[in-house]
């Protein structure tokens, strides 16, 4: 029986002294046990986000079609066309032929030739005349739309410590208490 007893006497001081320690241990939220180091935390009272509106700009590709008119002239290959040219080809080589001498009777030919070609073509296109077509063309321009977006660059955060209150920013939102440096020095 006394084994028994005493053993109950030991585990009650071993349990006073844990309640003790535990009780002598500040709490996880007190000031005291962070004074060695400098350090102390404070509540905070009030966090503000700074705010800049930043203005954003967006290209936008807008495309339309356009419809245009092109006068275009008959083509060579027209047979109302290709027959009165090459006549007058001939014609203006035969031509160029009998008025050129010599070693000049060769250029004379070809010029006849190319002059005789030019005023069959006109004539003829003249004639039969120009043909207008339609044409779809796809034309884009870009545009800018502006829009404006919020972006937080920090927070002013108003924090109380022994009963004042001060005020700071930060790169970031500390919570609900933020660690400050307690220095304490001789009044002179």
């Amino acid at each position: 029986m006394r084994a028994a007893g005493a053993m109950k006497v030991l585990v009650s001081v071993v349990g006073f002294a844990g309640a003790t320690a535990a009780l002598a241990t500040p709490p996880s939220w007190s000031n005291s046990r962070h004074a060695r180091d400098g350090y102390e935390y404070a509540q905070v009272v009030n966090v503000e986000p700074i705010v800049r509106h930043v203005r954003m700009e967006t290209p936008q590709r807008e495309c339309y079609d356009d419809t245009r008119y092109v006068e275009s002239r008959p083509h060579v290959g027209d047979p109302r066309v290709g027959g009165p040219t090459l006549l007058g080809g001939l014609i203006g080589g035969v031509l160029g032929h009998q008025i050129g001498h010599g070693s000049g009777r060769d250029f004379a030919t070809i010029a006849g030739a190319t002059i005789g070609a030019s005023v069959g073509y006109s004539n003829a296109a003249r004639r039969v005349g120009s043909e207008t077509h339609e044409e779809t063309v796809r034309r884009c321009n870009v545009s800018y739309r502006h829009d404006y977006e919020e972006r937080i660059d920090g927070y002013h955060v108003t924090y109380a410590y022994n009963g004042r209150e001060y005020t700071t920013e930060m790169p970031y939102d500390p919570g609900e208490r933020i660690r400050v440096r307690v220095d304490v020095a001789p009044a002179e």
